[in-house]
Formats: structure tokens, C-alpha cells, sequence
């Protein structure tokens, strides 16, 4: 492996693909990124030791501890890590007859603790799972087949890239200072343009309201302060624009499935 480029056209273009009918299981510490690529087989990718985030091209998703992203096959997308030692768990698996629309959509999900435990057995496979060696390819059959069961409730941890001019200059501002707490109506001013010119943007061009792209905005990056052990909750609600403690809290809580202090306290584990 002389280079980073070597690393992805061995693995992600030629490995994971090689043989279509296989499963192919792989954990490796990050690095600094993947460059886009594509594979012709659904990814699940669990990450230990920080939060990633993955870009296709029509969203920037943000993965956090205690969280799987589902990458459905031929989806083309690149990974970026908060840091080189982020480790990535992979499985890659092929399509099956008995496939839902579950797998044809890329999402977020909470892990429990039973499908951490899973993600913890898959720990002894590597590369290749062939049909003829059971039980391992049973088992990592099954590992996919559960999925749906076990992931009931979708995270919309994911931005969309606006292409209009003027709503990227909106989005910019936005997130220079997130503790400004920046109303519509101000955004509507600062701009000059008509609130429901904005609104009609906002839906336009990524399919939600200023107010639900907001709060998206600030809890994913209150996740990312909550990662950096110097800064209080108190103090990331503050960052992002929340000085209400108890607000935050219940907004944090009904985005992320968690309550902040409860993340803070898993953090070790999650890690």
C-alpha cells in the first residue's frame, strides 16, 4: 500500500466488489479521509473514536457515536473523519431477494445495545464471507436481515447543498456565529428579500423550512462540541444560540434521540 489513492483503488473499487455473491466485512483505522467512490454493494459503517461525516452529492450527512449510517448500493460518496483515528466498521453486503425498500434509502440510525453487540461479534470477520463458510455467512446474513427491526426510527442527521446563489450566502452567515440566535426576520432584512421569497427558497431548493434547517444545523454542530470535554452543556447551548438550558435539552432530545446529558455521559462508551 504505497499511497492513499493505492488504499482505495485495492479496497473500496476492487475488494469490497470482487465477488458479487459475497459478504465483506472490514475495520480499519480511518485516516484522513476516502475520496468519492461507489460500490455495487450496500455499506453499513458503524465508527468508533469521533463523529464522521459523509458527502454524496446531494447531502453532507453527520454520523455521531452510538449511530450507523446505511449507504445503499451505487450511491457515491466520500468520508471524512474528525480525526485520522477514527475507526471505521464495515460490512458490505450484497442484494438479496428478500430485500426491503429499507435498503434503498440512505439513513441514520441509534444503535441499541443488542446491534452493538453484533457490530462487536463481526469483529472476528475480515475481508470476504463466502456462502460455503458457514456459519459465518448465516450470521452475516442475518446481521443485515435484522437491520429493519432493529432501526425504527430514523435520525435526520443530514443537511442538503442548496444550489441558489443567494440561499448559499444565507447558509453561510448562518453558520458563522450559531449563538446569534438569528430569527427569520432578521435573515429576511439582512438579505434584503421578502420573507415569503426566503420560505419559498427554503423549501425550493432543499425540501424544508428556514426553522427545521436551523435547528438541524445547531444540534449537529452542538454534537460535535459536545465530543470536546473542555466545553460544558451549558456552554455548547450557548454556542448554538440556545440559553435556555432546558430548551436545548428537549430540542437535542427530540432530534437526537438523546437528552445531552445522557450523551455526555455515554461518551466514553460510545467512543
Amino acid at each position: 500500500m504505497n499511497s492513499e489513492k493505492d488504499y482505495i483503488d485495492r479496497y473500496y473499487m476492487t475488494e469490497v466488489d470482487k465477488y458479487s455473491d459475497s459478504i465483506y466485512c472490514h475495520h480499519t483505522v480511518m485516516g484522513e479521509h476516502v475520496e468519492e467512490h461507489q460500490h455495487h454493494k450496500g455499506q453499513f459503517l458503524y465508527t468508533e473514536g469521533g463523529i464522521v461525516f459523509l458527502k454524496t452529492p446531494e447531502k453532507s450527512y453527520f454520523l455521531p457515536a452510538r449511530h450507523y449510517i446505511w449507504i445503499p448500493a451505487g450511491t457515491r460518496h466520500s468520508i471524512h473523519p474528525s480525526s485520522p483515528t477514527v475507526i471505521m466498521r464495515n460490512l458490505y453486503f450484497p442484494k438479496f431477494d428478500t430485500d426491503s425498500l429499507f435498503y434503498e434509502k440512505i439513513n441514520i440510525y441509534p444503535v441499541n445495545d443488542l446491534l452493538i453487540e453484533l457490530i462487536m461479534f463481526s469483529n472476528r470477520w475480515n475481508g470476504n464471507i463466502h456462502k460455503s463458510d458457514e456459519p459465518n455467512y448465516t450470521l452475516a446474513k442475518s446481521f443485515k436481515l435484522i437491520l429493519p427491526e432493529l432501526s425504527q426510527s430514523e435520525l435526520p442527521l443530514a443537511l442538503p447543498y442548496p444550489n441558489n446563489p443567494l440561499l448559499i450566502q444565507v447558509i453561510t452567515y448562518l453558520e458563522k456565529d450559531l449563538s446569534k440566535n438569528v430569527t427569520f426576520n432578521e435573515l429576511s432584512e439582512h438579505f434584503d428579500v421578502g420573507e415569503r421569497t426566503l420560505a419559498r427558497l427554503f423549501q425550493k431548493e432543499i425540501n424544508m423550512s428556514f426553522i427545521q434547517y436551523y435547528t438541524i444545523l445547531r444540534m449537529l454542530t452542538a454534537l460535535k462540541l459536545l465530543l470536546d470535554e473542555k466545553l460544558s452543556i451549558k456552554e455548547v447551548s450557548n454556542r448554538v444560540g440556545y440559553h435556555s438550558l432546558p430548551t436545548f435539552s428537549n430540542t437535542f432530545h427530540k432530534i437526537i434521540g438523546v437528552r445531552p446529558s445522557e450523551y455526555v455521559k455515554k461518551k466514553s462508551y460510545l467512543l
